[in-house]
């Protein structure tokens, strides 16, 4: 009997999870490790972030849900991966201090045969000094809690602005080298939804401050679309819906500082600037979750595993090389660790080779451009992938025939706002390969019949929709595994 780890159970790690205790549960050990109890649809955190959902439509306890499928679970965080053994112990494993309350404070080591990483970024707010709402000054929707609270402030923002209030909103990226502009552009257009429901939009200013060189880059290096028909690019796309709704925007800019009410940032030609607000939600920057790694003797090899950011290594190409150098077959395939063939690493976990979007600098030396992304879709697709493999070897294959490049799947991106079924609307946008691919597709890097973008109201139902098909399927419902993932 195999033992299998997997640390985390954000939407790569519970992907993997779910098809293997399909497919080996009864055959074999799973066990997953997550500090949270608790199952997170993120991109509903949007909805949560406004008032129109609650913690409890977009999260569930992972325990019952796991033991349909004979897998285990354990509240806790890793801290440390033993992958030659060592300190009395034959086999690789992973120590645990428990997160779970009746545990607290108690560490543990758990054996593995094979060991997948999902365990995601740490929400960086520290990079940026006053941000984030827990020793900052501004508000997130990355977790439930933080959307709770966003929701908090902003209603009591709009509750000011019926007595006669104005405010200056401000949403966005709240460093440099961020990643997931998505969710705060989607999150703006909820918020402007909002104020205008309560009949007080008039009365604010609303921005969006971003580190991407164009709008609409969204850390992909910018995308051409077909939409109604005809060919434009996201910065035209984005700046359309950024107009229509009497938006301001600042791109090329990196906050590097945030204090009560004032946000500080430096843009691309070097110029610094002071913007003030009385409401502001930024998406902080990601790192590896801070994870070490001992060789049998206890020394530290952490550097061997992971790169300096804190993601894991993997089968990519990490060599450095010019921009113009940046293709699709640096990008990872099967997520297999380079030293340890028992070791993989996906969804955020995972280290990219490079960006995807061009690395600038200001003049002071200071990045000024989005990380790659890897949630959602990408993130789901990568966990079957790995799930699929390591089901394989553990049937006799000696090699993984199952791969999940960002240079050869696409994405969908669903920005929504409201809830009401009639008067919402959706800003849809699907891509074609992540990773541009200029060999088979030379002029736009995408296959142009795949990538587009449309607005109406059929996206805001796909987005609802997507709600309940994605919370089901993760629930183990009856059916869950002939649904997409």
């Amino acid at each position: 009997m195999a033992r299998i780890l997997i640390l985390g159970a954000g939407i790569s790690g519970h992907t993997t999870a779910r098809y293997l205790g399909k497919w080996v549960g009864k055959q074999h050990q799973i066990t997953v490790v997550s500090p949270n109890s608790k199952w997170n649809w993120i991109p509903s955190n949007i909805w949560v972030g406004v008032g129109e959902m609650t913690e409890r439509q977009v999260t569930f306890e992972l325990a019952p849900v796991y033991k349909k499928i004979n897998v285990g679970f354990r509240q806790a965080r890793a801290v440390s991966i033993h992958p030659d053994g060592g300190a009395g112990h034959e086999s690789p494993f992973v120590t645990i201090e428990y997160t779970d309350p009746t545990r607290a404070g108690q560490s543990d080591e758990i054996e593995y045969d094979y060991l997948v990483n999902a365990t995601g970024p740490k929400l960086n707010f520290d990079a940026t000094p006053g941000l984030g709402p827990e020793t900052g000054y501004t508000m997130s929707v990355c977790t439930p809690s933080h959307a709770l609270e966003a929701n908090e402030q902003l209603q009591k923002c709009v509750q000011e602005m019926k007595a006669g209030a104005r405010k200056t909103f401000v949403i966005g990226t709240g460093h440099g080298m961020c990643t997931c502009q998505g969710a705060a552009f989607e999150y703006i257009y909820n918020v402007d939804h909002v104020l205008r429901g309560a009949g007080v939009r008039h009365l604010a200013r609303v921005v969006w401050i971003s580190n991407e060189y164009e709008l609409g880059d969204f850390g992909m290096g910018g995308v051409h679309i077909t939409r109604g028909g005809y060919l434009t690019n996201g910065k035209v796309f984005a700046e359309s819906l950024m107009v229509e709704r009497g938006l301001e925007w600042i791109t090329r800019a990196a906050v590097t500082k945030v204090e009560p009410g004032k946000i500080h940032y430096e843009q691309l030609d070097g110029s610094v600037h002071e913007l003030e607000f009385d409401f502001s939600m930024l998406i902080p920057p990601f790192s590896g979750v801070g994870l070490k790694a001992y060789d049998k003797s206890g020394s530290d090899i952490t550097e061997q595993l992971f790169a300096p950011n804190g993601f894991m290594k993997v089968d990519a190409d990490y060599n450095p090389k010019p921009f113009e150098e940046w293709s699709k077959a640096d990008w990872p395939k099967t997520y297999q660790t380079p030293k340890y063939k028992n070791i993989f690493a996906i969804g955020i976990a995972f280290a990219p080779p490079h960006p995807i979007s061009k690395v600038m600098k200001s003049p002071s030396g200071l990045q000024i451009s989005p990380t790659p992304p890897r949630t959602g879709m990408p993130s789901a697709t990568i966990g079957k992938a790995v799930a699929e493999n390591i089901r394989d070897l553990l049937n006799g294959a000696t090699t993984l025939s199952h791969t999940a490049s960002m240079g050869e799947m696409g994405a969908a991106c669903v920005a929504s706002t409201g809830m009401d079924l009639f008067k919402g609307t959706a800003a849809t946008m699907t891509v074609f390969p992540v990773v541009p691919d200029y060999e088979t597709y030379p002029e736009y890097g995408r296959d142009m019949d795949l990538t587009f973008g449309e607005i109406g109201l059929a996206g805001h139902w796909m987005k609802y929709l997507l709600h309940h098909v994605f919370i089901y399927q993760a629930k183990l419902r009856p059916g869950w595994s002939v649904l997409p993932d």
